[in-house]
């Protein structure tokens, strides 16, 4: 059991390391950013859709059943937190749509398994050669769900301060929350363009 809650620890720490895993919490903020507390389920759905897609790129990478080109990995992260920062910006009106709320399900569960891979590279690290491997990923993915769950309510602690007490307009905090986070994106994806050998 003691292994078990050590691999919880290590996913729950992983995702929550702002040193290192900044990259994954900026697209977890990205995701609740449009959102407000009353919309939790909408929020939950969403990380839901990352969490299996995560869960089933983080499994089979793990496993050896795919490869991971590490570099190219590494770029594609911010790429998608640039992408989900820029739909955030779009007008209500265009991303009112059920259609595109589908859409964005849809993004999400993609984006989790470009996520997946790149948890992957750090967990075979941990792992090694161990030839039983399951139970552990599973640990380690709960671990990694709850501290995702941290960093939205947080998030959406200061989001509901920063609308409904100090009164910022949801639209403009949306904006400005999802500028700093593409811009932030856009140098990773700078540091991080794969080379071509």
């Amino acid at each position: 059991m003691s292994e078990y809650l050590m691999y919880f620890g290590l996913g729950k720490d992983h995702i929550l390391d702002y040193v290192n895993g900044y990259d994954h919490i900026l697209f977890v903020i990205a995701l609740c950013t449009s959102f407000q507390i009353s919309e939790w389920k909408k929020i939950l759905i969403l990380i839901t859709a990352f969490t299996v897609g995560h869960s089933i790129t983080l499994l089979l990478a793990t496993l050896k059943i795919i490869a991971v080109n590490v570099g190219l990995i590494e770029f594609l992260i911010p790429l998608t937190i640039f992408i989900t920062a820029l739909i955030n910006m779009l007008p209500k009106s265009f991303n009112s749509g059920i259609e595109l709320i589908k859409l964005n399900y849809v993004f999400t569960l993609f984006f989790g398994l470009i996520h997946g891979m790149g948890f992957s590279t750090y967990l075979q690290g941990i792992l090694g050669k161990k030839q039983n491997i399951v139970p552990q990923l599973l640990s380690f993915n709960v671990g990694l769900e709850i501290g995702q769950i941290i960093i939205v309510v947080f998030f959406l602690f200061i989001s509901f301060i920063a609308i409904n007490k100090i009164k910022v307009k949801q639209k403009y905090w949306t904006i400005f929350i999802s500028v700093i986070i593409a811009i932030v994106a856009l140098l990773l994806m700078k540091d991080r363009i794969p080379i071509m050998t």
